[in-house]
């Protein structure tokens, strides 16, 4: 998830308008940032590693003069932070920036450099800009260029482009949910993926559909689609304030997070998958299979909803790739004295990569030799510096203190480290690999349909917000989904929630069991889905107000539960995420039923850095 500003019009002093805009949208990305300006008949090129204060600092040492620009802030997906994989990127007359991933980006490289075209960085947006020049300096003008262009790519992307023959003229595209909004001033325009970037400038906005350009001039803007037909589009005025438009027009963070994880799976799968050959590659990390097979043991550790992603994740590898799988707690592990060797892998699992628990158990296992591949979201922490492989979660910034898109995207990031150690170590057959990489293919898409639950959930809350106890159920891979729905409850809504595997319900908490005791049972179809009725039907003969998580087309769970939220069902491990999905609505809605503060809970930080 990357920030895109553009601006052409009358303003002698684009770099302004621009820096302020990607000020706005730094939230999106501080991993560079760059811009590229018009300076007389020159696109002055200006890029920076690490925040925008790097960039603004450049600028104010030797300024730019110009009208035309397009800006970058960037979340790194292809290509480590640095200057060089900074954008804008360029070919030749033509300069791009981008946010999306480009999942045919190896073809596209091994036939540009086929061609004998030099590429400079890491990313896939540079080829983007290859593509276009090379259609451009075919003849055609600078929107045919990038229409070709576009055909070329398969994935999501949101980009701006320049070129340095057309002094009058932005070109923006749009395909796949990567985000482009247009802004309408007087003999003025503008571009950003978010609307706060703009805001100040303009209030007159409207929207790129996939697979729709636009070209943007001084006298205004011209919208068209794939076949360069006109596309028009009525402008709308904004209302939004701009703390308000930070949000992107939800009423608060955690809720523009719950609602952006289909992007944020998405961008975690990446280009990571080829359906073509039926393998992964997790970022070119080295699996030796014999290696791989001599393993004896994965020890995944982590703090709070990370080390429910955790739980998730050894079952699945012991399922998949039939290795032994620990899961510890990162402030309990070191001082259980655990026994490692060369032939364990530990992985520890962190949002901001900065946690210190889990960054004192990476420096225990590599003391005693393991392997570390970290799991983390933030690019160039210090548990991804001082690991031996990371993979990266591309969640993107999560600004509510309680994760929500952060822990799917673990998930996600450990199902393919699960299916890839399965892969390595020769237990699937083909229609396995068919099977599992179309599940997680499929997941996003899943996700987006489940998040229309919101409003059958938002009443539900309304049902249950005055309850001061919950006790949540789930069995086999759903009871840590148990644990992450009680948690998500507790820390924002401040109400007591505790979970237990289902099966333990008889062995204590059913004491607490009585009519003011909601119970929310995790019933998805699976091998333990009669155990889990026999717990919920135990739970009723007690008076309990049962609130079921079901799977679509159940027919038997109407009449053992008070409420049920029905979800689709994506197979033994995918459905998990699913899952994910009702529960952090849940815990939202009721907390924002309370009047909490959602995004700030009291007592919590979210990163915790000190032990």
């Amino acid at each position: 998830m990357c920030g895109i500003v553009g601006y052409i019009g009358r303003e002698a002093n684009a770099s302004e308008i621009l820096i302020d805009g990607l000020r706005r949208l730094e939230y999106r990305g501080y991993d560079s940032a760059g811009v590229a300006i018009f300076d007389g008949d020159v696109i002055d090129v200006r890029r920076a590693e690490g925040k925008l204060m790097n960039l603004e600092g450049e600028i104010r040492t030797a300024p730019i003069e110009g009208r035309v620009g397009i800006g970058h802030t960037r979340w790194a997906t292809h290509g480590k932070p640095s200057e060089r994989n900074a954008h804008p990127q360029r070919a030749g007359k033509v300069v791009i920036v981008h946010n999306g991933i480009i999942e045919n980006y190896r073809e596209l490289r091994a036939e540009l450099e086929g061609v004998g075209r030099e590429i400079l960085s890491d990313t896939d947006t540079e080829l983007i800009s290859h593509c276009i020049e090379q259609s451009y300096d075919a003849g055609n003008d600078l929107l045919t260029a990038v229409r070709e262009a576009c055909a070329r790519l398969t994935g999501a992307y949101a980009l701006a482009a320049l070129c340095e023959d057309d002094p009058s003229t932005i070109v923006a595209a749009k395909n796949g949910g990567s985000p482009m909004i247009l802004g309408a001033g007087e003999k003025q325009a503008y571009l950003a993926s978010d609307i706060p970037a703009i805001l100040p400038y303009t209030r007159s906005m409207a929207f790129i559909d996939d697979g729709e350009f636009a070209v943007l001039r001084e006298s205004g803007i011209e919208i068209v689609d794939a076949a360069g037909n006109p596309s028009p589009r009525e402008f709308k005025t904004v209302q939004w304030d701009p703390i308000s438009a930070e949000k992107g027009g939800y009423d608060r963070f955690m809720q523009k997070e719950i609602f952006e994880q289909p992007r944020a799976i998405t961008d975690t799968i990446g280009t990571r998958i080829d359906e073509a050959s039926l393998d992964i590659d997790l970022d070119g990390i080295a699996f030796d299979a014999d290696w791989v097979r001599s393993m004896n043991r994965v020890t995944l550790v982590a703090c709070g909803t990370a080390s429910y992603a955790c739980m998730v994740g050894k079952y699945m590898i012991e399922h998949l790739a039939q290795i032994p799988c620990e899961v510890d707690l990162a402030s309990e592990f070191r001082y259980r004295k655990p026994i490692l060797d060369d032939r364990c892998m530990v992985v520890p699992v962190s949002q901001s990569g900065e946690t210190a628990d889990t960054l004192a158990a990476l420096r225990e296992g590599k003391e005693q030799g393991a392997r570390i591949l970290s799991i983390t979201n933030t690019r160039d922490s210090s548990i991804a510096r001082e690991s031996d492989d990371v993979l990266y979660t591309h969640a993107g910034p999560e600004i509510g203190v309680a994760s929500t898109k952060c822990f799917t995207a673990q998930v996600v990031a450990l199902y393919l480290f699960a299916v890839k150690l399965a892969m390595v170590k020769g237990l699937l057959d083909d229609e396995q690999k068919q099977k599992l990489l179309h599940d997680v293919i499929s997941l996003p898409r899943i996700v987006q349909n489940t998040l229309g639950l919101d409003e059958q959930i938002e009443q539900l809350a309304h049902s249950y917000f005055k309850k001061s106890d919950f006790l949540f159920l789930g069995r086999g891979i759903m009871f840590p989904l148990a644990l992450e729905g009680a948690l998500k409850l507790k820390e924002i809504s401040y109400i007591h929630a505790e979970a237990y595997a289902a099966g333990e319900m008889k062995h204590g908490p059913i004491a607490l069991i009585d009519e003011n005791m909601p119970v929310v049972v995790i019933a998805n179809q699976s091998p333990l889905y009669d155990k889990l009725i026999s717990n919920l039907e135990q739970v009723r003969a007690r008076d309990g107000q049962v609130i079921a998580i079901a799977t679509e087309g159940d027919g038997e769970i109407g009449d053992k539960a008070n409420d049920v939220i029905y979800v689709p069902d994506l197979g033994e491990f995918l459905t998990s995420v699913v899952v994910s999905i009702p529960l952090q609505l849940f815990a939202y809605h009721v907390a924002t039923r309370k009047g909490t503060d959602v995004d700030q809970p009291r007592n919590l930080a979210k990163s915790v850095t000190v032990e």
